[in-house]
């Protein structure tokens, strides 16, 4: 299998040639055809300078430039969506991540994974402000989810191309790869990867992420659990809040028939009308998800499920990027 690395880097001047020269000697295994894809995110140091001086002189690696800073998903997803290689290797351009670790984890996708994420064990990071709110984060999401994970935010993971490309990354999602991955029917394996810690540069990330870690896990379990019938959530929600208002109702009615209170005054009166008035707009938000959804799916050509392989099929195009067979 040839292999694509894809490093999305930001202001990294000072990483840019060690991180060259760590990985040069395990392109070995990545295949006749590897590239190494660099993403610059904007940089406004010497980052570009010094990738376009390493691609003048090696035509493995390749260069997206992007016009501004658009954050680390935006350019993981750039990256992914020009690589060529069959396994798509994802890591950080800070030299944390350890290249060493990639032919391991592309042994792991020849043995039949789909994708390998790693797991920072022993992390070399300061531990109140980036190990502490790290591990709080996983657990979280371990449990929302239902995926089991000890470290979602590793960058170092290898996928094949075919899924990885289906993808669609959008705010912070790169650190939800492997979730959105399972979710598509991908066979996923954690392995402990080795971390070090940062020399040169400074860090992109503080503790305003953890605020945007938790929104994107509202999106994600969203996506993965009611993106295909939103009725599902809003409907339920809906039958909820109808239930309160008819319970409601119904206790005004018998407290006026059985004790003669006024309804007029009573305040379950007011809650029954609320809840129901709520209960119609959560169903119609339901309808609207699930017009939404349709025509998500129907105008993309896009598909709710995810093939894997077919036999004794010719091969035909089916949608705009996935190749299937027909039967001849």
């Amino acid at each position: 299998m040839n292999a694509s690395i894809v490093i999305p880097v930001f202001n990294e001047q000072d990483n840019i040639c060690r991180m060259y020269e760590a990985i040069q000697p395990i392109v070995g295994d990545l295949g006749p055809d590897y590239e190494i894809i660099f993403v610059d995110d904007g940089s406004t140091d010497k980052t570009l300078t010094e990738l376009q001086t390493l691609a003048h002189d090696d035509s493995h690696l390749k260069v997206v430039e992007f016009r501004r800073n658009y954050g680390q998903t935006a350019a993981m997803s750039a990256g992914i969506q020009h690589a060529t290689g069959d396994v798509i290797v994802t890591m950080d351009g800070d030299l944390q991540n350890d290249p060493a670790d990639i032919p391991m984890m592309l042994r792991e996708i020849e043995a039949g994974y789909d994708l390998v994420h790693g797991w920072r064990k022993n992390r070399q990071d300061a531990w109140l402000h980036r190990k502490l709110p790290s591990r709080a984060a996983n657990w979280l999401i371990s449990r929302v989810t239902g995926f089991p994970v000890n470290d979602l935010g590793c960058t170092l993971k290898a996928v094949r191309r075919e899924i990885a490309q289906e993808l669609e990354l959008f705010g912070d999602m790169h650190r939800f790869i492997p979730i959105l991955a399972h979710q598509r029917g991908a066979r996923c394996l954690e392995v402990v990867t080795n971390h070090r810690a940062r020399q040169f540069g400074t860090s992109k990330y503080g503790m305003s992420r953890v605020v945007r870690v938790l929104l994107d896990l509202i999106t994600v379990k969203y996506l993965c659990q009611y993106m295909v019938s939103p009725m599902r959530l809003f409907g339920s929600i809906g039958i909820g809040c109808a239930a309160v208002g008819l319970t409601s109702a119904l206790a005004t009615t018998l407290m006026k028939t059985l004790q003669g209170v006024d309804m007029t005054g009573n305040p379950l009166l007011l809650l029954g009308v609320f809840s129901l008035m709520v209960g119609v707009q959560f169903f119609v938000l339901g309808l609207l998800g699930e017009l939404g959804a349709r025509i998500y799916f129907e105008v993309q050509n896009k598909r709710p499920y995810a093939v894997r392989s077919l036999k004794n099929f010719e091969s035909v195009e089916v949608g705009p990027t996935i190749r299937v067979n027909r039967a001849a």
